[in-house]
This record gives C-alpha cells, structure tokens and sequence, in this order.
C-alpha cells in the first residue's frame, strides 16, 4: 500500500507517498499535478523498488514558500539530493515528467554520481529548449502560455469556474480522468498557496532561459537515460528530441506517435513496459 510521510529537508517541509523496499525510485511531477500523477506506476515499480513521489515545493501538502527566488533550479535540485539522503540514500533512479523532468535533467548534470538511471517523460534537456526557444517559431508559439502562467493575474484565471481551465488542460481530452480524479486534482489546487506554488516555477524563470538557474559548467548527461515522447504534446513539441545524443552519449529515446503530454495517464501499461523495460537492462 501507498503511505504517506513528510521530510524536513532543505530548510522546508515535503510530503511523499511511497511504497516498496530495495532499490530507490523517486518520482517528479509537473504543473498542474503532484504526486498523484504517479498513481497508476506506484503499484508497479513497488513490487520491487521503494517508489517515493514527493509533492514538490509549492504543490499539495509540502510547504509553499511566498518569495519566488525558492523555486529557482538550485532549490528544486536542492530538494531532491535532500530527500534522497533524508531517504538514506546516495545512489538513485530519477524519473520526470513536465517540470519534474527540468528538474530530473539538472540534477543529472550538476549530481551524475548519485544516478543509477535518467527516465525523462515530455521534458526538454534545458540546452535544447533553448536551442529551439531561439530559433523554432512553432515551439516559441507553444510555449506562449507560460507568459499568461507568469502574468499576476493567472491564480483568477486558472481558479475561476472551479479551476475550469485546468481541468480542461489536463482532461480534455476525456481519454482519462474519472470525476473522482478530478476531485482529488480540485482539492490539491485548491489548499492555500498551492496555485501560487506551482505558478511560480514559471516565475522565476527569467527571459529564454527555461530554468532561470546558473548553467551548469557542463550541460552533459553522463548517465544512461531513457526519454519516453508523447508526440503529440502541443506545449513541448518533438524538436526537442533533436541533437540529444550530442548531450546524452548514453541515451534511448522511445516515441509514443499517439500519445500527448499527458501520455502517462493515457497510456500507463505504455509507459511502464518502457520503463520495466530500460531498468531491468544492465
């Protein structure tokens, strides 16, 4: 069963839900969602793993800091190395998705020693989002909503109608999301700076820079990785799966042609047999 527990790490508190015992798997969400995004892959790698998915700073049931400069990149990395030792543990298997996978690449670059495996879900490596930020109009227009999510106004925007636009964002495509889902994602946006939380994440972003953090001195990735790629995502398009190898020498990337951002609640049986897959190969 999944259990629940807080850390007192890097001077906040994070929730996590967890599940297993052996080897350690710790899974980031992205924005709008937070642990429970990972719901449907817990069971799976409990078997034989101890999965922990933390709420992120800013999102459910972790505290929430007010000053958007705590959700710069070294913060959120911050957090991870925090929790994992918390955990007891140097050595880990990184999964992300959405921010969680901004999160997940810069702690491969800035941390590789502390990495068994890399699983990147519709996340782009910072130096080919920005690669294609500067010089791809389709993806310079796709990322365009992230300036509204900047924009003082977008807590109203997002909450009004019973946070109408975000659920429209994460099911409207009807291929997933029971009412009692809906109600479980209502209730985590609606707790008292939560919004604000994972808005900021696109606060302290500044410019182009998709991470607002200081580049690491090396953007390598020296750690095998699998990359899971939901074609079809209209915010983070496929050219950012271009040039990769030139960053991840040690890399395997897997498309889904028909699966969206959200291809991890569209497909889970998907996305688990890659990630079975890419975990039990030495």
């Amino acid at each position: 069963m999944v259990t629940h527990s807080y850390a007192h790490v890097n001077s906040i508190r994070l929730h996590y839900a967890a599940q297993g015992t052996g080897s350690l798997v710790l899974f980031l969400h992205g924005f709008p969602e937070f642990w429970y995004e990972w719901r449907n892959l817990l069971p799976e790698f409990g078997k034989d793993h101890l999965v922990v998915a933390p709420d992120m700073r800013g999102y459910n049931l972790s505290d929430k800091p007010t000053e958007v400069e705590q959700y710069q990149m070294h913060h959120l990395v911050g957090d991870v190395r925090a929790l994992a030792e918390y955990l007891g543990y140097q050595r880990f298997t990184l999964v992300g998705h959405d921010w969680g996978g901004m999160v997940a690449w810069y702690f491969a670059m800035t941390h590789p020693t502390w990495l068994d495996k890399l699983i990147i879900i519709n996340a782009p490596h910072e130096a080919i989002f920005r690669r294609e930020l500067t010089h791809n109009p389709a993806q310079q227009q796709a990322s365009a909503y992230a300036q509204m999510f900047r924009d003082p106004r977008a807590e109203a925007i997002l909450s009004a109608r019973n946070y109408a636009r975000l659920t429209q964002m994460l099911f409207g495509s009807n291929l997933f999301g029971s009412e009692a889902e809906k109600k479980e994602y209502i209730t985590a946006w609606s707790r008292p700076g939560a919004l604000t939380g994972g808005l900021n994440y696109y606060r302290a972003m500044t410019g182009q820079d998709p991470a607002n953090a200081s580049h690491p001195a090396s953007a390598m990735v020296n750690v095998p990785t699998l990359v899971i790629w939901g074609e079809k995502d209209t915010a983070l398009l496929a050219g950012n799966l271009d040039g990769l190898t030139l960053y991840v020498p040690n890399l395997s990337i897997k498309r889904i042609p028909d699966g969206t951002h959200w291809v991890i609640h569209e497909q889970p049986l998907t996305v688990i047999a890659l990630m079975r897959e890419f975990l039990e190969t030495s």
